[in-house]
């Protein structure tokens, strides 16, 4: 049990210095990174493709890369927002690594992106321990998945810098509790903004596309209690039993692995 432990937390901490690097070499280019995570089905896609459709009105140069276990269904949805987008099949691994998206980067991110938006694997529990490198981690919950969602997955929620509830145009008739939920994510993460959304409606579009040019414009993201530890995510880790690329040779190595690469040469 001690040596998978010690394991898990050198894979995560190789994580970690592959998001330092890429989180700096965007940051370098002028590109800020948002990380997307929910559980399936939650209605991530339709709001970010409501998201993107609004930057490209606004002239706002995004990309979005969305990954998932199988199909590429999300990016061919998010693909008629008229902006670039990215397909990862994970090839059965539920949550995304900086190391790997760094080498999805390379050869394919426009120099001129200010925004790049990623769509997690749908999947509350691994993708929340690993750092992507973004600037503004995002969760997103729908009216239908429960107002105890918070506690149920305190890691994800407990690191989020804003969440997002989806759906909201079908509240009543599931009978949601907003004031239960709030209070709920308030438990594990205290004073993080939480923001009503429906893609059907349009209630609450445009606020993530907002927030984060907030913070790329230097606003300060929410700094989650859980996040202010020194030793940083690995503590919040949720045990999961499957493979890492991180942890061996093979996907993740080389370029993606470390975080480096010929990525473009920062904006003059």
């Amino acid at each position: 049990m001690c040596r998978a432990v010690d394991l898990q937390q050198a894979v995560l901490a190789k994580n970690d210095a592959s998001a330092k690097t890429l989180r700096t070499r965007l940051t370098e280019r002028g590109t800020t990174v948002v990380n997307l995570l929910s559980s399936p089905g939650s209605g991530k896609t339709a709001l970010l493709e409501r998201e993107l459709l609004l930057a490209r009105e606004r002239c706002v140069p995004v990309a979005a890369l969305t990954a998932d276990l199988a199909t590429e269904n999300d990016a061919a949805r998010l693909a008629r927002s008229g902006v670039p987008v990215k397909q990862v099949l994970t090839d059965g691994l539920c949550h995304l690594e900086a190391g790997m998206l760094a080498g999805h980067l390379v050869g394919w991110l426009p120099d001129d992106t200010r925004v790049l938006f990623v769509e997690n694997v749908g999947n509350l529990v691994c993708p929340a321990s690993y750092d992507l490198g973004e600037t503004l981690r995002v969760v997103l919950a729908s009216v239908t998945e429960g107002e105890d969602k918070p506690l149920k997955y305190p890691t994800a929620f407990g690191l989020a810098q804003l969440v997002l509830v989806t759906k909201t145009d079908i509240a009543d008739a599931v009978e949601f509790d907003e004031a239960a939920f709030r209070a709920n994510v308030e438990r594990v993460n205290p004073g993080v903004e939480i923001v009503l959304t429906s893609a059907r409606d349009g209630r609450g579009v445009g606020a993530l596309l907002d927030r984060t040019l907030a913070a790329a414009g230097g606003a300060t993201p929410h700094v989650p209690v859980m996040a202010r530890r020194p030793e940083g995510l690995h503590d919040h880790a949720q045990p999961h039993d499957h493979p890492h690329p991180g942890a061996g040779a093979g996907l993740g190595d080389g370029v993606g692995a470390d975080g480096h690469g010929p990525l473009a040469a920062p904006r003059p």
